[in-house]
């Protein structure tokens, strides 16, 4: 019995349609450059480049192609039994840190377990012979200041530059009769405000358990001391010839304090609030303060009534309590200093926030 016909199906684009898309594409010029041996001809070429003699050759007929070629292998060799499952060296080593003083390009004798007595003697000898107490005495408070800094999460800018300011008073001995852990707690809080990340002195006591007022005497200290260190240094680059940068070394303790508009972002933000009701509360920290509603108070608790009275205004209310437990004031002194913004609460909130329904006096507690 005979097969019946077979058809076939093409698939995908006639030959013509295709011959006709390959004729609308754009001419690129191809910029890519390949070796090749002028006497094989090979495609792809058999390349060898030996880099015990610095020369690119031919692996088909040993035609010297090129010379002098860079060996970008690493230069060490890695054994079996001195690898002991770690990763192989760095190539140059570690940067040279800023903050640590010396060359820091010693050699360091290793010593791990199951090595013999003498690796273990000639490694301590080495220890003693380059050991640097000043070095060490740092690295101790550089620890500390991360750890501290971490545990509030500070950014890293913050803590860099608290401890750039800890090594600038090491190295000139301006605290010697100071308890480490007070210049380390003065450090962070100036790092805060010159990086723009305020924190108030009760949260670095907090931090750091150095008692508040103790705190405020070393800032004032500190304060002094870097003042009178830029002044020298801007004293020089004028004697220089030089201009001295207007805005100073960027270690500058002079800087402004902490006000309740930059604290209210970050309360606002521990509170969950929108970011409607958090520009609000900032913009009545700002008319508060120009007005002399609250003068006297604390930036804290002028944040903190501030936040209250917004919460309420925008639909967003937060009792005096939960304000009081992120803000670290009583809430009686939230309510306080609520009780001298509400008569004045027109001239607090802008007009235009009760036109546009985005704020609303009846919200208000009575206070």
């Amino acid at each position: 019995m005979a097969n019946p016909p077979t058809h076939v199906v093409p698939i995908g684009p006639p030959l013509g349609a295709t011959v006709a898309l390959k004729a609308q594409e754009p001419w690129v010029e191809n910029l890519n450059l390949n070796l090749m041996c002028r006497e094989c001809k090979e495609d792809p070429p058999n390349i060898v480049e030996d880099f015990s003699a610095g020369d690119t050759i031919c692996g088909s007929c040993g035609l010297v192609l090129g010379d002098r070629i860079v060996d970008t292998r690493s230069e060490w060799r890695t054994f079996t039994n001195d690898d002991q499952n770690n990763d192989d060296p760095s190539r140059v080593g570690d940067g040279a840190n800023p903050l640590l003083n010396g060359a820091q390009l010693q050699t360091d004798i290793a010593f791990v377990g199951g090595a013999s007595a003498k690796s273990r003697d000639l490694s301590r000898t080495q220890n003693k012979a380059t050991h640097d107490k000043s070095t060490k005495t740092l690295l101790a408070a550089y620890k500390e200041i991360g750890s501290l800094c971490d545990g509030i999460g500070i950014p890293k800018n913050v803590s860099d530059t608290a401890k750039h300011l800890f090594k600038i008073t090491v190295d000139e001995n301006a605290f010697r009769g100071k308890s480490q852990e007070t210049v380390i707690a003065g450090c962070i809080f100036i790092a805060c405000r010159q990086c723009k990340v305020p924190r108030t002195f009760r949260e670095i006591f907090d931090l750091t358990k150095v008692s508040k007022p103790e705190i405020g005497r070393v800032f004032k200290a500190l304060e002094k001391f870097f003042n009178g260190r830029n002044e020298k240094t801007n004293a020089a680059i004028v004697e220089a010839g030089g201009i001295p940068d207007p805005n100073g070394s960027g270690f500058n303790a002079a800087v402004e304090s902490t006000t309740p508009k930059d604290l209210c972002l970050r309360f606002c933000s521990q509170l969950n609030l929108s970011q409607k009701c958090t520009t609000l509360s900032q913009d009545i920290a700002i008319r508060a303060e120009t007005t002399g509603d609250l003068a006297g108070r604390s930036p804290i608790s002028t944040a903190a009534a501030c936040i209250y009275m917004a919460s309420y205004l925008a639909g967003e209310a937060r009792t005096a309590k939960d304000v009081s437990i992120v803000a670290g004031v009583s809430d009686g002194t939230i309510r306080n200093a609520f009780k001298l913004m509400l008569p004045n609460k027109e001239r607090l909130v802008k007009p235009e926030w009760i036109a546009d329904g985005r704020a609303d006096f009846k919200r208000l507690p009575v206070a």
